[in-house]
């Protein structure tokens, strides 16, 4: 590995780390007072699972957005790739700032289900580009999946 695809790795996985950290700040606010308050559905993962997954996933997405750019932007099919990645992250911690920071379940809804679609057409963007990169993306999709069920789940519980 080049020393140009070291600074990528580490730009790409610090970039998705901080992502997380942005997302945690809405979302350790509201753990131990809204989110404690709320009726949960049986399936509910443990609070103390949520850090390990999160830290897990932001890694995995770094190397997978790495994969894809060390491809080059010039490349076909990469730039819109690098795009779209970018814009679910941005969703991602959108979500957050809505579920946890403005405490609206409804509100975090709309946002997963643009989220969960934003990362599906990553994965398949990521695919074209790499068949790692793609790969990486599915334990996001799946917990992302799992965040959606528990969304609505919470909402029709505490409406």
């Amino acid at each position: 590995m080049s020393g140009t695809d070291i600074v990528k790795l580490v730009v790409s996985i610090v970039a998705c780390e901080g992502a997380g950290g942005v997302g945690a700040m809405f979302t350790t606010r509201a753990i131990a007072t809204w989110y404690a308050s709320l009726k949960k559905p049986a399936f509910t993962p443990p609070n103390s699972a949520f850090g390990p997954v999160w830290i897990t996933l932001y890694l995995l997405m770094g190397i997978a957005v790495f994969l894809v750019w060390r491809e080059g932007l010039g490349q076909e099919g990469v730039t819109i790739a690098f795009i779209i990645f970018w814009v679910q992250l941005v969703l991602n911690i959108l979500w957050s700032a809505i579920f946890f920071g403005l405490r609206s379940t409804i509100g975090g809804m709309i946002v997963i289900l643009l989220l969960w679609i934003a990362i599906l057409v990553n994965i398949v963007m990521f695919f074209g580009v790499s068949l790692i990169a793609g790969g990486l993306l599915i334990p996001y999709i799946i917990w992302v999946s799992i965040a959606a069920n528990l969304n609505v789940r919470l909402w029709i519980l505490n409406r």
